[in-house]
């Protein structure tokens, strides 16, 4: 009796919790929100804003980026290459133009070193920006946007980029290399494509 009573008070638990991926930003939320950035003069975020989407790294990888990750001398890099904390296996990104402008901008007025890291924290303890605090970032960027904070996060950052190249190209492989996953079921789990391609498929299929 006592047993059955213990499972009873037992929750489950991710009861009241939102699990599963966090949602990609939209093309218009991305727009929105550089515009807005770049407005208010907030130098520091458009270029840590950028660098997410273009990079689709994790973020214990973006906030531990160097200048000379990204910069050699006085030229922007347009491509650079990190190795991933959590696999220990070299990923490569491109830099576009506005983020270039961006993180030029960000290194001249923080007067950033090659050796220096590219958001250093304002925090003390910390030499780099931390996750906690970029997710705290992107929180205020979702609320910003008038976004729900429970469907987005850091991942989001990630997956943004990445799930728009998807659904261009379908090209999951290309998709797989530039997230840097060894294996091709993560990428597939990141990307949640699973219910949405196979509906899609199965609408364009009449019986």
């Amino acid at each position: 009796m006592s047993m059955s009573n213990g499972n009873a008070s037992r929750e489950p638990w991710n009861k009241g919790k939102i699990v599963g991926q966090k949602a990609p930003f939209k093309l218009k939320d991305i727009w929105a929100l550089r515009v807005r950035l770049q407005m208010q003069g907030r130098v520091r975020e458009l270029a840590l804003f950028n660098l997410g989407i273009d990079s689709k790294l994790r973020g214990c990888d973006l906030v531990a980026l160097r200048v000379r990750d990204v910069c050699h001398g006085d030229q922007m890099a347009s491509r650079a290459i990190v190795m991933q904390h959590k696999t220990q296996r070299p990923v490569q990104f491109e830099i576009t133009a506005s983020t270039r402008d961006a993180l030029q901008t960000w290194i001249k007025q923080a007067g950033l070193r090659s050796e220096d890291f590219l958001f250093p924290s304002r925090l003390h303890e910390s030499p780099h920006l931390g996750t906690r605090q970029y997710a705290r970032i992107v929180g205020h960027w979702v609320k910003e946007l008038g976004l729900d904070p429970a469907d987005y996060g850091t991942h989001s950052m990630r997956r943004t980029k990445a799930t728009l190249i998807y659904r261009r190209t379908k090209n999951l492989r290309a998709v797989q290399l530039l997230l840097g996953h060894s294996k091709l079921e993560s990428t597939v789990r990141c990307l949640g494509i699973e219910v949405d391609d196979s509906l899609e498929i199965s609408e364009q299929t009449e019986i």
